[in-house]
């Protein structure tokens, strides 16, 4: 096909990618009244989104993200309330271990109450009352943001098609996009099935097909990759640990801390262990269904081009660190390890997403790293609004 070609568009909007970028994409699309086709490579999500813990914490976020991730609640709540995709409303914790940590609590209650988000201050002793197994020797305070989410990620996507497939969403699995052709009045989308679609706009949203597609722009980009490890316990028996848990380190890593008026003078982690910026090692704790913890992470990032650099193996003097620093925060039942694994995602260094129009119509969305479960739906509202040039929102 050459593109004075015109073609008769299949869809006003092809999203490639089932993720959670791609799909909340997809999403606004449809409740715009768009009619839209989500293309996923393969039989189920296997990137970032479902690699995770599937905690929705607008908390974690810098002023301008929070508002693109309490949207985000709001748009995931009014979805279970019509269609159940796993969302669980059990909170957010943050533990201060150290009066450092203690201050940066207080000015983040502070500043949630200026911008109207509620957060909650805990006394050491709410904390110890609230969350079983929680060491005396370890918190000092803590601070509940009661509105935010956990979901089954994995779980809530596959859900999520299913709930847009209702609403008229076009699913196409195990559809691997391998070319993207401008003609004079749509894309032409070529997938490696011998499937052929076409849409007046096309939004990639997922890495692998980014850089395959636009090798050179994949290369060139300012996109890095960061590989993080988890690990999952064997299920709790008679133990419940509500919404997500989150520990010291993640005080001193999330942009919405580095807000506060202290963050700057707080002693830093020392580039000892596993704990310096190479690795940069976190301790959170999310319960799952079926009783188990997950436990993690690390985030040790690369450029690009140097992807291959991070392997595909497990490195276990981090999961062992996890475990010893995991133990000096929470006593659980047990601390046996049923599953261990690794996740990658994207992220750029010098803005909070990638984003790039190919041929006026064809738009490349991803790296937006580690917010991508909490920040996607709001920002994909509000993003779906500009590149398809709709009303108002």
């Amino acid at each position: 096909m050459d593109s004075y070609m015109k073609i008769q568009p299949q869809y006003d909007l092809i999203v490639v990618g089932g993720g959670v970028l791609g799909t909340f994409h997809a999403y606004h699309a449809l409740e715009r009244g768009l009619k839209v086709a989500l293309v996923e490579k393969d039989s189920t999500p296997q990137g970032a989104s479902i690699t995770n813990y599937g905690h929705v914490v607008p908390s974690a976020m810098n002023s301008k993200w929070q508002l693109f991730g309490r949207e985000s609640l709001r748009i995931y709540k009014e979805i279970q309330e019509h269609f159940d995709i796993s969302v669980r409303q059990e909170g957010s914790v943050y533990f201060a271990s150290n009066p450092e940590e203690e201050q940066l609590l207080v000015e983040l209650h502070q500043i949630n109450r200026d911008n109207d988000y509620r957060s909650e201050l805990l006394t050491k002793y709410e904390c110890l009352k609230a969350y079983p197994g929680l060491r005396n020797d370890y918190v000092r305070s803590g601070l509940f943001f009661p509105e935010e989410l956990v979901v089954a990620p994995r779980l809530m996507l596959n859900k999520l098609h299913a709930y847009l497939k209702i609403s008229g969403l076009v699913l196409y699995l195990n559809c691997t996009v391998i070319d993207c052709i401008a003609l004079s009045n749509g894309i032409e989308v070529q997938c490696s099935n011998n499937t052929s679609l076409s849409a007046a706009k096309v939004i990639i949203c997922n890495g692998t097909e980014f850089k395959t597609l636009y090798p050179t722009l994949f290369q060139e980009s300012d996109l890095m990759v960061s590989k993080m490890q988890l690990m999952q316990t064997s299920p709790q028996k008679h133990y419940k640990l509500s919404g997500s848990v989150l520990a010291g380190q993640s005080i001193r890593a999330y942009g919405a801390f580095q807000e506060c008026p202290s963050y700057a003078h707080i002693p830093s982690n020392g580039g000892k262990g596993f704990t310096d910026k190479e690795y940069g090692v976190q301790i959170h704790f999310n319960q799952t269904l079926d009783g188990s913890i997950i436990i993690g992470d690390s985030h040790r990032s690369v450029d690009v081009s140097k992807i291959n650099s991070l392997g595909t193996d497990l490195d276990m003097e981090i999961d062992h660190y996890i475990l010893k620093e995991a133990k000096k925060i929470i006593d659980l039942p047990t601390y046996n390890i049923q599953r261990r694994w690794y996740g990658l995602f994207s992220h750029c260094k010098t803005a909070d997403v990638f984003q790039a129009t190919i041929d006026d119509n064809i738009h490349i969305v991803t790296g937006i790293g580690g917010k991508g479960l909490t920040g996607s739906a709001g920002f994909a509202k509000a993003n779906i609004h500009e590149i398809c040039n709709l009303g108002g929102l």
